[in-house]
């Protein structure tokens, strides 16, 4: 008989806890501060804002209060409708005119096509209040030609029109170049072959295709006319508009409660672009299939010379303009002493901070693409590496998206309201160039984000499955393989943001501080006092700026580009 006693049983092992995956955790970490940072400088500002439209000036909850005064006042209540139909009337001027401009670019083969493509993008170089102030100088009661006026001033709408379309020209063109770039040769053919007229082939061809691109055009241009700041301030006169009440409610009358519902009303705008946008990129069908042959513009030497004639006379006004400015910051005392002289660049003796606000402009843009860039390429890794189902990175990617439809004014007045509660912890930053740093990386986050996600996604992911095969870190991954191979994208990135830190007006008016001034705000103070002049030679040194890092960027992208197609060509030979 067996002893029961003495019978063991299978051994009973204590169970073996998973090992904590540190890299994961790492990763949600990292994506949890990426979060938490895009709400502190996006969402929670807007929030604030919000919130203040619906208080008093006690900070009690009042409703819709303020909303209902607004609409009884009729000053403002004129301002919106005045903003709606200038928006409207600068749309219909120059999406076509934009539309023609794209079109000789991309289906002719006119000549110089690529400095016409460059003449066209220069006001994105920039402020909005360039445009503005070299319009006085053409047609302002001392204008060379303010004869074609025919008696009428050009402060008010018609200087308004006329100088936002000027501003918004390169991003009809941008539009519209990437529109019209992409369309089947196979369809062109067809046409050709059964005699269709060139008339019949627009409308039944090209048009179709280049239908979203046209919708998004105008619905930019709509948006941007509206909360546009710089160009009202400058030549509006008292024609009242929104983007300048807002201004004159918080600066001039303190009255942050009606400034809050003036911010409200403009976010309207950019969120029914952003939905209209959404919707129409859901029905917009591809203009290339893997079947499709790109079409390549034929020689037809009578087209081409209209096409060149045409874009010359849209490239005529351009560099009038920027022209004259220049023109006008070499001038001694316009129009009465026309003597060449530096005298408008001697800042101080207009302005008691001198050159300050320039080197302000140049910091803020410098730490703008430096701390932008890292913060959106990261974040965008984050989001498209980190397949484990993060809902972290889901919510971060939508907040990132925000921006896109928030105008700069309504986020610096949001800055105002979050940063400058005493119960903040962060109130400590409001005055400084870190508040001014932050307020324009939210502002232009959107772009840098979707630049990074292509440039990521054109990246194989057998990278990361070879790198985790042979035990490597994800993040050694990252600093040895994914960002060498995305510089010229990061350096893109990067003169994005210096570029529209440096031309920005609206989204820090709100924000700055007599020791952070910078050179777009010099260029309203120097316009208000009436050395017009010294504002124009201000507003110069921002486009001057702005076109030499442009430059240095595509120098250095073209020498980037050639040593990684050498790399590549290496490793194919291998």
């Amino acid at each position: 008989m067996t002893d029961l006693s003495t019978r063991q049983g299978p051994a009973i092992r204590p169970a073996i806890r998973p090992a904590i995956d540190w890299e994961h955790v790492s990763r949600l970490a990292a994506g949890a501060v990426m979060l938490v940072i895009a709400l502190v400088i996006i969402v929670l500002p807007l929030y604030a804002l919000l919130s203040q439209s619906f208080e008093d000036h006690q900070g009690n909850f009042v409703g819709l209060a303020n909303f209902v005064s607004y609409a009884k006042d009729p000053i403002l209540r004129q301002s919106l409708i005045n903003s709606l139909w200038v928006a409207a009337l600068t749309v219909c001027i120059v999406v076509p005119l934009g539309f023609l401009y794209s079109y000789a670019l991309t289906r002719s083969c006119m000549p110089l096509r690529g400095l016409f493509k460059g003449i066209a993008l220069l006001p994105i170089l920039a402020p909005s209040l360039l445009p503005a102030i070299a319009l006085i100088y053409i047609f302002g009661n001392q204008g060379y030609l303010k004869w074609l006026m025919f008696g009428n001033s050009i402060y008010g709408p018609v200087g308004i029109i006329m100088a936002q379309v000027f501003h918004c020209f390169p991003f009809v063109v941008l539009i519209m170049t990437t529109a019209l770039a992409t369309a089947d040769a196979r369809l062109y053919e067809a046409a050709e072959t059964l005699n269709t007229s060139r008339w019949r082939i627009f409308w039944t061809i090209t048009f179709p295709g280049a239908r979203y691109g046209l919708i998004n055009a105008s619905f930019v241009v709509f948006t941007t006319a509206i909360v546009d700041f710089g160009i009202a301030k400058v030549i509006g006169g008292k024609f009242n508009m929104l983007a300048v009440d807002v201004y004159r409610q918080i600066i001039g009358q303190a009255n942050f409660q009606m400034g809050a519902v003036i911010g409200v009303i403009l976010l309207l705008p950019a969120v029914l672009t952003f939905v209209v946008e959404r919707i129409t990129y859901k029905h917009q069908t591809s203009q290339l299939t893997s079947r499709a042959v790109m079409l390549q513009p034929k020689r037809s030497p009578r087209f081409d010379r209209t096409m060149l004639l045409a874009v010359a006379l849209l490239a005529i006004p351009i560099l009038g303009i920027i022209g004259t400015a220049i023109f006008a910051s070499f001038v001694t005392l316009w129009p009465y002493n026309l003597a060449f002289s530096f005298n408008n660049f001697n800042f101080g003796a207009f302005d008691p901070g001198g050159w300050l606000s320039y080197w302000n402009s140049v910091e803020m843009a410098a730490w703008t693409a430096l701390f932008g860039t890292i913060m959106a390429f990261t974040g965008a890794y984050l989001t498209e590496k980190h397949r484990k189902g993060s809902q972290v990175m889901l919510g971060y990617h939508i907040v990132a998206m925000v921006p896109l439809a928030v105008p700069g004014i309504v986020l610096g007045l949001g800055y105002v309201f979050f940063f400058n509660m005493p119960s903040n912890p962060l109130n400590f930053i409001y005055g400084t160039m870190i508040i001014m740093v932050l307020c324009t990386i939210g502002h232009y986050y959107t772009v840098p984000h979707l630049m990074a996600l292509t440039a990521l996604k054109q990246i194989d992911a057998e990278f990361e499955a070879a790198s985790q095969a042979l035990g490597v870190s994800f993040w050694t991954t990252l600093r040895r393989v994914t960002i060498p191979i995305s510089i010229p994208a990061i350096i893109d990135m990067a003169t994005y943001f210096f570029v529209n830190a440096m031309t920005t007006v609206a989204g820090v008016i709100f924000i700055y501080a007599s020791t952070t001034k910078v050179a777009s705000i010099a260029v309203v103070a120097l316009n208000d006092t009436g050395d017009e002049g010294a504002a124009c030679a201000m507003a110069m040194m921002i486009l001057y700026t702005s076109a030499g890092v442009k430059l240095l960027q595509v120098i250095v992208t073209r020498l980037l580009l050639r040593g990684q197609q050498q790399w590549r060509s290496n490793l194919r030979e291998a």
